[in-house]
């Protein structure tokens, strides 16, 4: 065999060697409830580490061969800690085991306190516990958006225009999607301090986003179908008196209804076209930038600052604090503490603080009441779900930073009005009214916003390198019509949902 052969061969098989690796995929259930463990920590040797997702799912990529001295190590608050080995793990399932504390055994603290001095122990710890210095945080980012029609009625009163009738204005409401839903995903590095004011710069390395492009134009075909109608039976001269309510208003018809506008008008829609086309190339041009901001609200929305709406250690003179039971976490001791409103209140949940430093290390939250409530002359919103889980994590400077953020967030909105829309002329003889359509809406529109985030890695960052890093503004997710396995394999991300996992855009048909 040829040198170069020799050289060639060894060349393929080093590439090989560089880019081989293996990817570990489990369910975390609990032994005894045969219930699916969301939020616990997988960690491979003291490199590289994952949490399971809200059903207990991960999935775990290690860049290079495992050899026999591997471990996989799973630990969740309230379980056993588990070691495997990683060379021949197989299992498609791992079974937790609840943990017991026997107190007898164990030192908790140097001296009883009571739950207020706990408190007020966390209150000062606050300051000192928590990352607050310029940091560089490698981290995975999803934001889902789903948006469900709960209903969409219109009734028919009044029609003077035939083809505008009950079956014409059902076949419109059946067409209208009952779902919908995106997914935007972010691998990359956040720089700044953590803060609402601070300056924050981010290196994405991988972005993706699934959604229905074809979404905003399902009201295309309908409005040239209303066009035709109205050209037909409405008069060049008419105007519209529009009333629902108390309100009304009174609307000039478009000349371009009927293909006669002026140029200064054609003028006019053309720079407003112009206008919109810009503000669509500016939204896609500030993925990087309204991503950023996202990624950094999510990093900040916790107990931690005394404005947000999960102030209950700022404001815990309007909670009532049990602590419930003690536990090992990240081999520390901590006190699992409920907490509930006492009066006006809005959240209820567990924290889990360590005994010795007072930092909280998680805490699992929910609403007990509306965030915001509104309702008037038939328009109405209600804020009415905000819930989720937040892991602290001690990072190489030996401060707490965020490792885990899972929070939902949910809003209804209705209106339930009638509508009355009148065609007049006063150029005609006889009555000035035309047509009439009136009729009553009732639709119920509801949101939930699923924010998920994971810190893989937080280091100190100085100041030099984050004046020095730029940006790349023209960052621009791939677009995905339908979930793909392959698009994040080699990476660490958190598992997806079912509903990503389902998530493909369907073709709808022409409307005739």
């Amino acid at each position: 065999m040829s040198i170069k052969n020799l050289i060639l061969i060894f060349a393929i098989g080093s590439s090989l060697n560089l880019i081989a690796q293996t990817t570990i995929s489990a369910k975390l259930i609990d032994s005894t409830k045969t219930e699916p463990i969301p939020y616990a920590t997988i960690q491979f040797n003291k490199d590289v580490g994952v949490i399971s997702n809200d059903k207990g799912e991960f999935n775990l990529n290690i860049l290079r061969n495992i050899n026999d001295q591997d471990s996989l190590h799973i630990s969740c608050l309230g379980f056993e800690k588990l070691d495997i080995s990683a060379l021949n793990f197989r299992d498609s399932i791992v079974f937790l085991t609840p943990k017991s504390i026997d107190l007898d055994q164990v030192v908790i603290i140097n001296k009883d306190l009571d739950i207020d001095e706990i408190i007020d122990s966390i209150k000062i710890g606050l300051a000192t516990n928590y990352e607050k210095d310029l940091a560089k945080r490698k981290l995975f980012f999803r934001s889902s958006y789903y948006t469900y029609m709960d209903k969409n009625d219109v009734r028919l009163r009044k029609s003077t225009i035939p083809e505008i009738n009950q079956s014409f204005v059902d076949s419109i409401l059946t067409t209208v999607p009952k779902t919908y839903d995106d997914h935007a995903e972010i691998l990359g590095e956040l720089y700044g301090k953590i803060g609402p004011e601070n300056e924050q710069k981010m290196d994405i390395f991988k972005a993706t986003y699934l959604y229905d492009k074809a979404n905003e134009l399902t009201f295309e075909n309908y409005e040239k179908r209303f066009n035709e109608i109205f050209r037909k039976h409405v008069k060049r001269d008419s105007y519209f008196k529009i009333k629902s309510g108390l309100f009304g208003t009174k609307e000039d018809i478009d000349p371009s209804l009927f293909g006669d506008e002026d140029e200064a008008a054609k003028a006019e829609t053309e720079e407003f076209l112009k206008e919109q086309k810009e503000k669509e190339e500016k939204r896609k041009e500030n993925f990087l930038r309204y991503r950023k901001n996202q990624i950094r609200n999510a990093e900040i929305d916790n107990f931690l600052s005394e404005d947000n709406q999960l102030n209950f250690i700022e404001k815990s003179r309007k909670y009532r604090f049990i602590v419930e039971d003690y536990d090992f976490y990240d081999d520390a001791f901590v006190y699992k503490i409920s907490f509930v409103p006492k009066g006006g209140a809005d959240f209820k949940g567990v924290m889990y603080v360590n005994s010795d430093d007072f930092a909280i290390l998680r805490v699992d939250y929910e609403n007990v009441k509306s965030l915001r409530k509104f309702a008037l002359l038939g328009i109405s919103m209600n804020a009415y779900e905000k819930k989720g889980t937040i892991i602290f994590k001690k990072n190489e400077n030996d401060k707490y930073s965020l490792k885990y953020m899972d929070e939902s967030f949910g809003q209804k909105f209705g209106i339930k009005r009638p509508i009355k829309i009148k065609e007049k002329n006063k150029n005609v003889n006889g009555r000035r009214l035309q047509n009439e359509v009136s009729c009553k809406i009732h639709f119920i529109l509801r949101t939930v916003q699923k924010k998920e985030l994971i810190v893989f890695e937080t280091s100190a960052l100085e100041a030099s390198e984050f004046e020095n890093f730029k940006e790349d503004p023209d960052v621009l997710p791939t677009y995905l019509s339908a979930y793909d396995p392959t698009f994040w394999e080699g990476y660490n991300i958190i598992e997806p949902n079912e509903a990503i996992k389902t998530f493909k855009v369907i073709e709808e048909e022409e409307i005739d």
